[in-house]
C-alpha cells in the first residue's frame, strides 16, 4: 500500500506536465474556403500605428512572394505581395509596446500562389496548380 502511495506521488507531477504539455500543441491549421461568386469582400484590419500593412493584392502568381512579416515570437513567414514592405522589427516592437505575447511556431511556407486576387500559401498537404 506504501509502495502505491509512493509511486502515484512520483508519476502525479509527470503526469500534470504531460497534460499541460498537451493543451499547448499547437492546433491543425484550417483551410479557408473560398468566398462564394459575388460575396462582399472583408477588408483586413489595418494595422497598428508603426507597422506597415501587408499588400497582398496581386494578379499572376509571379507576383506573390514569401516573407518574413513577423509576430510576436520572431519569424513568421506569411505570402504578401512581391513589392511589399515588410517590418517585422516594428511588428516586434509594436508587440513589446502592447505587453502581448504570441503563440510561437509557424508552418513553413515553400510557395505562393494568387488565389482570387490574394497571395496564398497552399493548404498543407495540397499541391498548387
Amino acid at each position: 500500500m506504501i509502495r502505491l502511495r509512493t509511486l502515484s506521488l512520483r508519476l502525479l507531477p509527470a503526469l500534470l506536465l504531460l497534460a499541460l504539455a498537451a493543451c499547448a500543441a499547437p492546433a491543425a491549421p484550417v483551410a479557408e474556403a473560398a468566398p462564394p461568386a459575388g460575396a462582399p469582400v472583408i477588408e483586413t484590419p489595418s494595422a497598428p500605428a508603426g507597422v506597415p500593412n501587408l499588400d497582398t493584392s496581386c494578379r499572376v502568381d509571379s507576383d506573390c512572394a514569401v516573407k518574413n512579416v513577423g509576430s510576436c515570437c520572431g519569424y513568421q513567414p506569411a505570402c504578401v505581395n512581391a513589392n511589399a514592405q515588410v517590418d517585422p522589427q516594428a511588428v516586434q516592437a509594436d508587440c513589446a509596446r502592447r505587453g502581448i505575447a504570441g503563440v510561437c511556431g509557424f508552418v513553413e511556407i515553400q510557395s505562393c500562389a494568387c488565389v482570387n486576387s490574394r497571395c496564398e500559401a497552399p493548404a498543407p498537404g495540397s499541391l498548387l496548380r
